[in-house]
């Protein structure tokens, strides 16, 4: 991983939805998050191709998972917005989520995720905004 330092030891179990959609962390840092998940019938819309809602669950968690890496000590962050662009669809195969951060406020942070194929064709472009919150129960 180059001059990234590995941040994989800081992420909590995939769990929820994750575990669900077998959703797998490959990579994490606070300058990039690599994670996969295959493409079954568990993952198909009625017709038989990749559902869209698998596509953006599997790009908020890997920009959540960057977005937490770069919060401070008691704070957390959480998808406020999500946009995606399905440039094409698949019945079967392996995705690969990389999520960069385009802004890493204190606030908010903004994340783009690209998802590949295995043949490495871009399938999803997204972007996700997360809000920088406490973790503390008062509020």
């Amino acid at each position: 991983m180059s001059t990234e330092t590995s941040q994989m030891n800081n992420v909590p179990p995939m769990g929820g939805l994750n575990q669900t959609l077998e959703i797998e962390l490959v990579e994490a840092s606070r300058e990039r998050v690599v994670m996969k998940m295959p493409v079954t019938a568990r993952h198909h819309q009625p017709w038989g191709f990749l559902h869209g809602g698998a596509s953006l669950a599997l790009a908020e968690s890997a920009a959540t998972v960057g977005a937490f890496l770069n919060c401070p000590p008691g704070m957390g962050a959480f998808g406020q917005q999500i946009n995606a662009n399905h440039l094409r669809s698949l019945r079967q195969g392996v995705l690969t989520a990389t999520a960069t951060p385009l802004h890493v406020g204190r606030t908010s942070q903004v994340w783009e995720i690209k998802i590949r194929d295995e043949r490495e064709r871009l399938i999803c472009a997204s972007l996700c905004t997360l809000a920088v919150v406490s973790l503390g129960t008062d509020r």
